[in-house]
């Protein structure tokens, strides 16, 4: 079993015609995901083609969806307009937008976040690598692959895995699939100061997931997230989880790589995160070669 996506889930991919998002519709349906659509305004009638699968272009999501019956979508517009195309998602009632878009502004974010208040669809990202349900096939095939991740790392199997960074991800990824260890599902929730989905929410799912045994869960400095996730663990909790905290070495002050790993106020810190881990029994890789290791022992 997964969350949020499966095998049969039918994507479209918002900025299909542009440079990377072809590149990465092109990666998607090589790895056997459902890719229905496409979605460019003033370019709806054409036709993307790769490897015999022939994608509609739509000029519009709504149109898209009506047409295909997709229920996600994949956000690869450039940052200006990325805020307007997730919303467009949400008026299509699409249950899952995925925006892999990459410096969206803030106060964008922080309209289309209050404009989603209320409605059915769910955001992964910002500036996020997306989400891989790998398949059983050879190299995983015939999973579903959204976003930018590698999808010949994946194995299916039993771990979750969640992350604000798409690096760490993979990191993990790959550590649990060399030592024969598959993942039930992957995301990479985004490291923006303003995103849609938290750890929080998805150690919610994985722990609902019968088919997920076990949790990897990385985060980095900024933000409460970690800690709130693993507060609930603390209390709910009832599978082993193993964590990893990035940016013990940060400056205070100083924005390390994502905009929201910013420690401010004595706020967002390596050393509170970790030691939230401890109190919730988390189990804590001190460096990233040990993530997959640390819960394996654990389990």
């Amino acid at each position: 079993m997964s969350i949020l996506v499966t095998p049969q889930t039918k994507l479209l991919i918002q900025g299909i015609t542009g440079e990377f998002g072809a590149r990465h519709a092109k990666l998607s349906i090589d790895y056997g995901t459902q890719v229905v659509a496409g979605v460019t305004p003033g370019k709806g009638g054409q036709i993307f083609e790769h490897a015999g699968v022939k994608v509609p272009i739509f000029d519009t999501v709504s149109d898209a969806v009506k047409t295909t019956g997709a229920t996600v979508s994949a956000v690869f517009v450039p940052p200006p307009f990325a805020a307007d195309a997730i919303l467009e998602g949400v008026d299509a009632g699409l249950g899952l937008v995925v925006a892999i878009t990459e410096g969206i502004p803030v106060r964008d974010m922080i309209r289309a976040k209050h404009a989603m208040a209320g409605s059915k669809t769910r955001l992964i990202g910002p500036n996020c690598p997306g989400v891989v349900t790998p398949g059983t096939g050879k190299d995983s095939h015939g999973g579903c692959r959204i976003g930018i991740a590698p999808g010949y790392i994946h194995k299916a199997g039993n771990i979750g895995v969640v992350s604000r960074s798409g690096t760490l991800t993979y990191e993990a990824v790959w550590q649990l699939t060399s030592r024969g260890v598959g993942q039930s599902t992957c995301v990479g929730i985004g490291g923006d100061p303003v995103n849609g989905t938290s750890h929080l929410d998805v150690i919610k799912l994985f722990m609902a997931d019968p088919e997920t045994h076990g949790i990897i869960m990385i985060g980095e400095i900024g933000g409460s997230g970690e800690e709130e996730a693993a507060d609930w663990i603390r209390q709910f909790g009832t599978k082993p989880v193993a964590g990893f905290i990035a940016g013990a070495t940060a400056p205070p002050g100083r924005r390390m790589g994502h905009a929201g790993a910013i420690v401010s106020g004595g706020k967002g810190t390596a050393a509170a995160k970790i030691d939230a881990f401890r109190a919730a029994g988390i189990g804590i890789a001190v460096t990233p070669s040990e993530m997959a290791d640390t819960l394996l022992k654990m389990m």
